[in-house]
């Protein structure tokens, strides 16, 4: 069972809204969520996140592998604290995706 966690996921038009922090038991928790949310959404916004963990750049990035295997370039809002570090360390592009 995943530990209790105060992230949450909602839509918003074509929007992925996070919000709280994005660790380890929010990706388990956020998943099932996210997935059944994503048709249709074109960007992820992480304006109200607080912070993002590796298991949390894995959950934005499959999210955003899965709508660019869709056909949609998923435009990401805000850079919470973490982020920019993991993108870094593991040679993500902005959009989450690895270089060509």
């Amino acid at each position: 069972m995943p530990a209790a966690t105060d992230a949450s996921i909602r839509r918003d038009g074509d929007a992925l809204v996070f919000t709280g922090a994005l660790d380890r038991a929010a990706a388990a928790t956020l998943w099932p969520q996210a997935s059944a949310q994503l048709a249709g959404a074109q960007r992820i916004v992480l304006t109200h996140v607080t912070t993002v963990d590796s298991a949390g750049l894995a959950l934005l990035a499959e999210l955003a592998a899965r709508l660019r295997a869709g056909g949609t370039a998923p435009r990401f809002e805000g850079q919470p604290p973490g982020l920019a570090d993991l993108q870094a360390a593991y040679r993500l592009t902005p959009e989450l995706d690895f270089p060509a």
